[in-house]
This record gives structure tokens, C-alpha cells and sequence, in this order.
């Protein structure tokens, strides 16, 4: 945690002659980008392995269709499927995996009161008003939702609405251009019906985690889900 602490106040001190008093804020949100980008080739070869999955659906339909009465042959021929055509079907969820850490960090290194012994500093840093160890029920408690805390958690909800919105599309989209097929029989694989309603709307839940965590977290999300947003836009096209 010292460590990370230190990183950030490195950041922080590069930036301050543009940002002033926020250099912290800003230190957060290129840290998320530098991980972003690390990720990135994570996120091209899921990218990859999302088409290369699609062009197997109709050979998936068909052993569906084949070795319907029996489950156990139908999943290991799948997955020799996926193995003899070099697609995992768990690369999609790498990217998202891989970030993980860095979140954390970001949640524990703001939510502790000391790091190594000593006072955490990082604390009395602020995103204009808001303090970056605060949570938004902390801005509602010190001037409402037009406070100054309150006034920056208002602007973090409306972006992430918007690229939640500009998200629900492009899955909607991607989805439609890229359907999961029935087997021969017509039959839908269980339980996928539920997914496919729910999935449009995931990235919704993103406002719950920005209300909850503290404001240095939030911004990691931010930043990250806005990232993810542009760059599904760019590789799934």
C-alpha cells in the first residue's frame, strides 16, 4: 500500500501545474488509463475471441442437436471444439478480471485512515469539493445534492448514465447482429433467454458502485467503464 500510495503521489506531483488542488483526482484518472492500456491487448483478443465464437455457433447448434440426450458428451465436444479452434470461451471476462486489483487498491488505499504507521495524506486530497475518501452519503450529508460534493457526485452520475445508455445500444446492437442460434430442434440453451434480457442493462449497475465506494474509487470506475464503452464501439464494429 506504500508503495501505491507513493505511485499516485508521484502522478499527483506530475500533474500539478495543470490541476492544481485536483492533481490527485487527475493522478487517478491516468492511472486507470495506464491501466487501460496494459489491458488493451487483453481486451483485442476478447475481441477476437467473441467473433471467432460467433462463426462456431451454427457448429455448436448442430451437436446441441446431435448429442441432445446426452449432456456430458454435448460439453466436452464444446469444448473440443473451442480447443481445436483455439477460441476460450473465458477470454472475454480477462480484461474485467485483470482490473480487479488495481481497484482495490484504489478502494483500501482510500478507506484507510494510515498507511504504514503513518497518517494517510492522500485523504485530505479533493476533487474540487469532494473530499477522494468520501462517499456520496457523505455528500448528501454536507450540503445535499447541491453542495459542492454533492454537485461533482451529480456530474459523475449523468456521464455515467450516458455511457451506460451509449453501452445498453451497443450491446443491444451487437447482440442483433450477432445472435445465439437454437439447435436444430429450435430449443434455446437453457437459461439463456434470462441472460440476454439482463445483459443490456449491466452496465447500469455502475451507478450503484459509484454511489457506494469512496470518490477515488468512483473515478476509476468512471474513467474505466467510459474506456470500456469507446473501445467496444472501436472493436466490436
Amino acid at each position: 500500500m506504500s508503495v501505491f500510495a507513493s505511485l499516485v503521489e508521484r502522478l499527483a506531483d506530475l500533474l500539478q501545474p495543470l490541476f492544481g488542488a485536483s492533481a490527485v483526482a487527475a493522478a487517478i484518472v491516468l492511472f486507470t488509463a495506464l491501466v487501460r492500456l496494459l489491458v488493451h491487448p487483453l481486451s483485442r483478443a476478447a475481441a477476437r475471441g467473441q467473433k471467432a465464437r460467433t462463426e462456431l455457433q451454427p457448429r455448436i447448434a448442430e451437436l446441441r442437436r446431435k448429442h441432445a440426450r446426452n449432456p456430458e458428451k454435448l460439453q466436452r465436444a464444446v469444448l473440443e471444439l473451442h480447443a481445436e479452434e483455439k477460441v476460450s470461451p473465458l477470454s472475454g471476462c480477462l480484461p474485467s478480471l485483470c482490473q480487479i486489483p488495481a481497484f482495490f487498491l484504489l478502494y483500501h488505499l482510500f478507506s484507510s485512515s494510515s498507511i504504514g504507521g503513518e497518517a494517510n495524506a492522500l485523504l485530505s486530497h479533493r476533487l474540487l469539493a469532494a473530499p477522494l475518501g468520501g462517499r456520496w452519503a457523505d455528500a448528501l450529508g454536507d450540503g445535499g445534492v447541491v453542495g459542492g460534493a454533492g454537485l461533482v457526485y451529480v456530474v459523475l452520475f449523468a456521464v455515467v448514465a450516458g455511457v451506460a445508455a451509449f453501452s445498453y445500444r451497443l450491446t443491444k446492437r451487437t447482440m442483433a447482429d450477432r445472435p445465439v442460434l437454437p439447435d436444430a430442434e429450435g430449443q434455446q440453451v437453457p437459461g439463456l433467454g434470462a441472460i440476454t434480457r439482463v445483459m443490456p442493462f449491466m452496465s447500469f449497475f455502475t451507478l450503484v458502485t459509484v454511489a457506494v465506494v469512496p470518490l477515488a474509487a468512483a473515478l476509476y470506475v468512471v474513467t474505466s467503464t467510459t474506456w470500456s464503452a469507446v473501445e467496444r464501439a472501436v472493436l466490436y464494429r
